[in-house]
């Protein structure tokens, strides 16, 4: 079943907290309801997947500023039928922030969030169940802005609420 290494990951991953081991037990409970969670054809939500980005010192971290949403958030984005979030999660910080040398820390679950995604154009309110990972890159490395951003920088990981108040990015970052 193309399920099953997903389902191993989740079921491996200790959250941090309450509110996160609910957020990891919907994502389980939508995996196992929907064949087809990997599909963004899949209206109700699907699976994505993100990274955070960090440099090798553990003092700054990549945020890209989302054209779409308006907001500073970790890269990632939609599986689109790839059953292996962590390849995903890679796939998406390479092409959202044109580096070639990013390297897992770890092959294991980093985080898990459960948002919604607002209604536009053709495509309904629905949810992104995110599986996320710690990615280390070199910093001084050119960045290539790509079209679903505004903005990409370095930011260090003391002034992170200068840019954000997610608190899904917070969390993340608290983990560090």
């Amino acid at each position: 079943m193309h399920r099953n290494g997903i389902m191993m990951k989740l079921s491996a991953y200790l959250p941090s907290d309450g509110h996160e081991q609910k957020m990891r037990q919907q994502i389980i409970d939508f995996v196992e309801a929907h064949p087809n969670c990997f599909e963004r054809s899949l209206l109700i939500g699907h699976i994505t997947a993100s990274a955070l980005i960090i440099n090798k010192q553990r003092t700054l971290t990549l945020l890209t500023h989302h054209y779409k949403l308006e907001k500073w958030l970790q890269l990632g984005g939609h599986s689109d039928g790839d059953s292996d979030p962590l390849s995903v999660a890679l796939r998406e910080a390479e092409e959202e922030s044109g580096l070639k040398h990013i390297i897992p820390v770890s092959e294991t679950i980093f985080d898990v969030d459960v948002h919604p995604i607002p209604a536009r154009k053709n495509e309904p309110e629905h949810f992104h169940y995110d599986i996320r990972f710690l990615f280390e890159a070199d910093d001084s490395h050119e960045l290539i802005i790509s079209t679903e951003s505004k903005d990409l920088t370095w930011i260090p990981l003391n002034q992170i609420e200068q840019y954000t108040t997610e608190e899904s990015i917070l969390r993340m970052v608290r983990k560090l």
